[in-house]
């Protein structure tokens, strides 16, 4: 294993002095790019098929519906087997989706139907790999290293979303197969960088006391549930991107509004990403060490305002730099809430708790997609975009009530998870209280 010592001062005092750290950072980096250029390639080709923004809808339903039913199976699966298994079956999977759209298209077929069911498909890789990927980093760093492997995690999913979508553009002019073929092959090259990884990917500690699926599950939903500043963090996250997902009508807006083309929407796709990784490199270097929870709430905000730019925008470079700010406050979002629910979270609990926050904030990437088509079918695009940038202003005002807790968050290395003890003695006291006394 490289040591600190081999490496440049810089590195040796990050965690990129860690070499499983590295790969998995690396691994991300291309498995995100493969999934970007993916759903450039994917959305264009369906628009250009059938015309229809509700289609566009649809494309997001597709994966929403298998993460919806599969997704906290996933999450006690990564809390009881090997991740690296998981993560290698998921990487399998995903080649086998690349290679179905490119059969798809160079067999000629027009059938929606069969791309939604591919579609379908890759929601049920994700389902299976996002517990288990975001559970991962814990077991690779050191816990005083956390926060800043998650920025710097963050980061590179972002950088992979400036890469891909350009890339995806780019690649698409060559025809949608060219597309397919390279999300192909690294999907593969992820699959050998799993396999690379020496630490144990198995949770610590993982609970094995004879409970059924469902009982598991249960404890991570009521986990959640019993500790506001996690559940205000990631229902923060599923409102404001439910409502604000403008992302879903970039190829309406590139074809229809401001005329640029699949390079264009591939810029556009790319803008949010820009301001995020930027962010996410600021973020590892010096991550938010006071009034956390403030800055959580106001990046919030300000990602619904410039929500209600980019959909009034009729011009390009204002539309870019909408979406710039709209990446970069997210990212904010992204990190603390990622953050809280690591700090916050046990090891043998962290797929589980990870699920539902996938469930709350994951899921709902694709479900407003949805939510985006289907209010561009009935009030128009520019109305419907709008009207969800509002929307997050309105939701970030009501859960600075709701979460207090959430909102006095200063530093998030006071953050911990609970003591078992202190919490089995809470239960018992609760359960005395509870008898009739005789």
């Amino acid at each position: 294993m490289t040591t600190s010592q081999t490496l440049p001062p810089a590195i040796s005092r990050s965690v990129l002095r860690y070499r499983d750290y590295r790969l998995f950072l690396l691994a991300r980096l291309l498995v995100t790019a493969a999934i970007q250029i993916q759903s450039v390639a994917v959305g264009y080709q369906v628009y250009a098929m059938s015309h229809d923004k509700l289609a566009l809808g649809f494309v997001g339903l597709a994966q929403f519906l298998p993460m919806l039913a599969l997704i906290l199976p996933a999450g006690d699966l990564a809390d009881r087997y090997n991740r690296r298994v998981i993560l290698l079956v998921a990487c399998i999977i995903e080649a086998a989706v690349a290679g179905g759209f490119f059969l798809l298209t160079v067999l000629n077929v027009h059938s929606l139907g069969l791309f939604y069911a591919v579609l379908a498909l890759f929601g049920v890789v994700r389902t299976l790999s996002a517990p288990a990927s975001q559970s991962l980093v814990p077991l690779l760093v050191p816990p005083e290293s956390l926060s800043r492997a998650i920025a710097w995690s963050s980061s590179a999913f972002q950088s992979a979303t400036i890469v891909g979508p350009a890339l995806g553009g780019a690649l698409y002019v060559f025809g949608p197969d060219v597309a397919y073929g390279v999300c192909f092959a690294l999907s593969l090259i992820v699959a050998v960088l799993f396999g690379m990884i020496h630490a144990p990917l198995a949770a610590r500690h993982a609970k094995a006391d004879g409970s059924t699926g469902l009982e598991r599950a249960k404890e991570g939903i009521a986990y959640v549930k019993n500790r506001p500043i996690i559940l205000g963090a990631i229902s923060l996250d599923l409102f404001a991107v439910l409502l604000g997902g403008a992302t879903a009508l970039i190829p309406v807006y590139a074809q229809d509004i401001l005329m640029v083309g699949s390079t264009g929407a591939g810029l556009m796709r790319t803008a949010p990403a820009v301001g995020a990784a930027v962010t996410g490199v600021l973020l590892g270097w010096k991550p938010l060490d006071k009034q956390t929870g403030p800055w959580m709430f106001g990046c919030v905000a300000l990602f619904g305002a410039a929500t209600v730019v980019f959909g009034l925008s009729h011009n390009f470079a204002l539309s870019l730099v909408a979406l710039v700010v709209l990446g970069a406050s997210d990212m904010v979002s992204v990190f603390v809430r990622s953050t809280l629910i690591q700090m916050a979270t046990p090891d043998h609990m962290r797929g589980r708790v990870s699920a539902v926050g996938m469930l709350f904030v994951g899921a709902s990437n694709e479900l407003g997609e949805f939510e985006s088509g289907v209010t561009a079918r009935l009030f128009g695009t520019v109305p419907s975009v709008v009207i969800g940038g509002i929307g997050t202003l309105l939701i970030v005002a009501i859960w600075m009530g709701l979460f207090p807790d959430l909102r006095r968050v200063d530093r998030l290395t006071d953050v911990k998870p609970p003591d078992p003890a202190a919490e089995q003695a809470g239960q018992v006291i609760r359960s005395s209280e509870s008898q009739p006394s005789v």
